[in-house]
This record gives structure tokens, sequence and C-alpha cells, in this order.
């Protein structure tokens, strides 16, 4: 195998040393693996909120907190084995505590968005029969179901009981699950319609977690940055859980407004960021631009550094960028950044280009909710601008169904991979074999080093009249740096009911403050120039694409396209929106 399969040295070494002792078994449950933390590195900051007050708590701290408080959910909740208990709100160190004492109670965690509907949550809570919820003030006295027994505040003041209240010295016995036993039902939020109820193990969880280390070493000094909602697989595995392996630091962003972030960030000394396409094309493109305004001369010496310094960086893995840029990377608070790592959506390779020749080992990962997430990632030291990853060990990949290019259904089985749909065996069937190989639902092919390129999802495919599969995901790549666009929306068209041929048809919700600038200098025909203008920007993108790729509708919206909480669109949704017109 090449020499970029697996880090220096064996990351899981101490982990191996503690099997037998710490846990039994090949994994520790994540109860086991954050006590191991917590006696490695009992003084390490854990947890960090800085907005809207302070709030440091070391590893010692949490563990008191997350023990006395599952002493509590036994004790005076009366929780048992197979309970299931909710959780819900911004993110926050008192997110994460909830998390983890619900496990240490022995119980399943069933973390829910924030962003649902109070009838949709409502919906999940009775379908998970959750007996508890945590949840922020602002929401706690709408969300209620027949299942819950109780409400506990994640934040002071809303006359429900504070969840730093509610502790219990006495430690009462309780089930302690092993790694087999579900940990967590995660619903996915989807772009399909309805959310299906993924169980993950500890296992899965756990396996994830620590394996995704041979790809990107991480050190106890790190500090990631929670900024995406952290019920999400994502960040749950990625952020969450990866901080709390190796006894690192987190620190919550509770919104995701530019400003608020740039603090955060700086205030944390982040080193590690993990985001999704949409933050970093919008951080890349300010960036850009503050240094085009500086004039074109310091302009074309500045990208002519960035591209001198992106290919040493690539050939010789040093990387001096990181010291020339350090002025232009404090700009958007990124001057102690070390690794950042994009997932949940495609990345178009210009951005993933621009960030490396700033000096940022900046790398891009792919996974699915129902393979805890993470499935595959671009090592730092060799990385391919136009590929997801390779997966990782005691992983198998597998195309199903290859065509002439070699694109095909990505199949993959591992320790990953869920247990199945919550309530769904149906469901569960359709995506899952017997003997443990989990349809991904993506399409695309792999390369000689077991790289895998994302061609799309094979459910979004449209067939064009001369029979050619065109992948919408392609195509919205090419858009992304486009800065009057806030959203596109790639969605197939009937072109020929009789032949069942699809046209390529583009949904565009166009940027806020270009709307406002066009309305303001074009008040009676704003809305024809913009439309116009997006034609243009359309015609030279299809100058780049095959014929049967080229867009032949364009609609402009203006109102919003509905978005998963990664940012990914809703194609379904919109395909159905825009039916009839």
């Amino acid at each position: 195998m090449a020499d970029f399969k697996y880090a220096k040295g064996n990351p899981l070494a101490p982990y191996e040393e503690q099997r037998g002792k710490a846990f039994q078994g090949e994994w520790p449950t994540i109860v086991e693996m954050f006590d191991m933390s917590v006696k490695r590195f009992p003084h390490n900051k854990c947890f960090t909120s800085i907005l809207p007050v302070r709030e440091d708590y070391d590893y010692t701290q949490v563990h008191e907190i997350v023990t006395k408080l599952s002493n509590y959910l036994v004790k005076a909740c009366h929780v048992r084995k197979g309970d299931k208990i909710a959780v819900s709100g911004k993110n926050s160190p008192q997110w994460a505590m909830a998390y983890l004492a619900i496990l240490y109670a022995g119980c399943i965690v069933v973390p829910l968005d924030y962003a649902l509907h109070d009838e949709d949550m409502e919906k999940l809570l009775s379908f998970s029969e959750a007996s508890y919820l945590f949840i922020d003030n602002e929401r706690i006295n709408a969300i209620d179901a027949p299942c819950l027994k109780g409400k506990f505040s994640l934040e002071k003041g809303s006359g429900y009981p504070y969840i730093l209240d509610l502790h219990e010295e006495e430690t009462l016995p309780r089930y302690h699950a092993n790694e087999n036993d579900l940990a967590a039902i995660l619903f996915t939020s989807g772009t399909t319609g309805t959310p299906k109820g993924v169980m993950l193990s500890h296992r899965n969880i756990v396996s994830d977690t620590l394996l995704v280390t041979y790809y990107m070493p991480l050190y106890e000094t790190d500090v990631f940055y929670v900024i995406l909602p952290i019920h999400h697989a994502y960040t749950m595995t990625a952020v969450f859980m990866e901080t709390i392996s190796i006894g690192a630091s987190a620190v919550f962003g509770k919104r995701l407004a530019v400003s608020q972030m740039l603090r955060e960030l700086k205030e944390g000394k982040v080193t590690m960021l993990l985001a999704v396409p949409m933050l970093y094309n919008k951080l890349i493109k300010a960036l850009m631009s503050g240094i085009r305004k500086k004039g074109i001369v310091v302009y074309g010496l500045v990208r002519g550094a960035m591209v001198v310094c992106g290919a040493i960086k690539k050939v010789t893995r040093l990387n001096p960028g990181k010291k020339l840029f350090a002025g232009i990377l404090d700009k958007v608070s990124m001057a102690t950044n070390r690794i950042c790592i994009c997932g949940a959506g495609p990345l178009p390779s210009s951005t993933y280009k621009l960030w490396n020749q700033l000096g940022i080992d900046f790398v891009e990962g792919y996974g699915l909710t129902e393979a805890s997430p993470i499935t595959n990632l671009n090592p730092p030291w060799h990385y391919k601008y136009d590929a997801v990853g390779t997966i990782f060990p005691q992983e198998e990949i597998k195309i199903v169904d290859p065509d002439e290019n070699g694109n095909g259904v990505m199949y993959i089985k591992g320790p990953n991979v869920m247990q199945g749909y919550y309530k769904n065996p149906e469901a569960t069937k359709e995506v899952l074999t017997e003997d443990g190989w989990l349809n991904t639902g993506d399409v695309g092919h792999l390369d000689k080093d077991n790289f895998f390129s994302i061609t799309g999802r094979a459910r979004s495919i449209i067939v064009t009249e001369g029979g050619k599969n065109v992948f919408p995901e392609e195509i919205e790549d090419k858009f992304q740096l486009v800065d009057e666009i806030s959203v596109i929306a790639i969605i197939g068209y009937t072109m020929d009911k009789a032949l069942k041929s699809e046209g390529v048809r583009a949904i565009i919700q166009p940027e806020k403050v270009y709307v406002e600038t066009m309305k303001k200098d074009h008040p009676s025909d704003y809305e024809a120039l913009i439309q116009s203008h997006m034609e243009e920007v359309v015609e030279q993108v299809n100058k780049q694409l095959r014929p049967y790729q080229q867009i032949s509708r364009v609609t402009v919206t203006y109102q919003p396209l509905p978005l998963t909480t990664t940012q990914k669109v809703k194609r379904f949704q919109i395909k159905e929106m825009f039916k009839d017109a």
C-alpha cells in the first residue's frame, strides 16, 4: 500500500494498551472512551463557550457534572436500560454534557434538530418513545409529547429544572452498555423527505472516531470549533467525539454569523475547523475580494506566491504558505488553524486549492449518517483535489454496476456501518445487505489508490433524451464561487413525456445583497436584469460542460430554497415546488 496510507506510529496505541483493563472487547464504549481521556488529561480544557458569556470546563469538571447528572437520572427519574432521552438546542457545553450523561445513565440518546418545527419535533419524540427531553429555554414550553415524563432546560431561568442543578451524589446501580449496544438514534434531515432513525451503536461511533486518526493526526492540544449543528452526525463524530477521544478542547459556537464566528475562532485559538462547503466558499471569497481591492499588482503578486506555495506543499509536503500568508489568514481569524476539513456536501476544487495554497492543511472528507458518518478522508499529506478521500483501515468498499467510465453506486462495509433504521426493517433492507454492505446511494468511481470521486446521487440523476446520465451535483459545483448566487439547485424537467427524457434546469436564489443593490439601482426592471445576468452566468458555465449536461432552462426565485441543516439543497422538495412553474 502507498506510503500515504497511515499516519506515523499507531494512533490507537493508547487504547490498545487499555484493552482488557479500562474496557473489554475490541472497542471501548463512548463512556469508557471519555473516562480514559479524563484519566489521561484531567486538567485539560474540555468544553468552552465564549458568547454570550465565557464558560470553561476542564475534563475533571465535565466528568463530575456528567456523573452527578447521570446519577440524578437513575435515582430521581428511574431511567433504565433501553430508555431513550432526547436532547435538542443550540450548540453549548450543556448540550454535550446532557448527551454524555444520558449514556452514563445506561440509556440511549436521541439528538434532535433544533430547527425542526414544533409539530415535527413532537412526532420524532413520540416515534422514538423518548421519556425525557433536554432543550433550550425558548422552546421548552412549546415542545411536548405524550411519551415525555419530564423536561429539563439547557439554560438558566426557564422555570424548568436547569441541567447544572440536577445532581445526585449517590451512584446507584445502572446498566453499563457494551460496544454493540445502541448508543444513539439519529434522524437524518435528508434531501428526499421523510426522516429515518439511524441506529448507531457505541462500536459504530467509537470505531469511526478512532479510525479517522490514521489519516488525520490529532493532539490533546487541539481546539475544535463546534459551529455546525451538533445533533448532526458530521459534527457529532468529527468534532464532539474526536475532541473527547484525545483530551482536546471544543469551543461551541451558537450562531452561524460571520462576525461572531470570527471572534470565537480568534479568542478560542481554534486549530481544527470542520465546516460545510458554503462556509468555506464564503470565507475564501471574502479573503480574495479583500486582496483584489488592494489593486491588480498586489493581487497578482499574492496569487503568484499562492500558486508557488501550493505547488511546494503538494510536492514536498513543506508548507511555506502558513508563515507567508499569516497576516491574510488572520483577517478571517485562522492564523492559529492547523487543519480545515470540509464535508456534508460537494466542494469545488478551486476552493480546495486556494485554502491549501494559503498554507492551511485543508482536506475533504465524505460520509453519511448511516456510517457514523465518516467513510473517506483525504490525508493532509496526500490529498487529491478531485476526490473525497480514501477509505479507513477495517473498511471495505466496492462499486456496483459501473458504467463505461467506471461510475457506479458505492457500497461500504465496516465497524462504522449502522445497525439499521429504528422501527423500519423495510427501509433497512433497501440499503443494508444481510452480509453488512451499505448502499450509500452515491455514484462515483475509485482510482488506483482507492480514492473515491463522487459523480452524484443515484436518486438525483437526470436522464437526457440521448440516454446520458447527468449528475446535478457536478453542475452545481461550477456555481459555488459566483458572488451573486446564494443557492442553486439543478433539477430535471420533462422535455418529452413519451420518451421520458429530461432537460437540465437551474433554480437560482440570488444573493440578498446583490438583489437589494439591483433593486436600489434599477427599481423598475431589476428582476429582468437579474434574470438576464443569471442567464449569462449559466451560459458561461455551459461552455465548461458537455453538450448533454448543459442547462437549458433558468428560473430565478426570490423565495428561500429549502436546505438541510448542513446546507445541502432538498432537491426533491424543490422539484415539487417548481413542477408547474
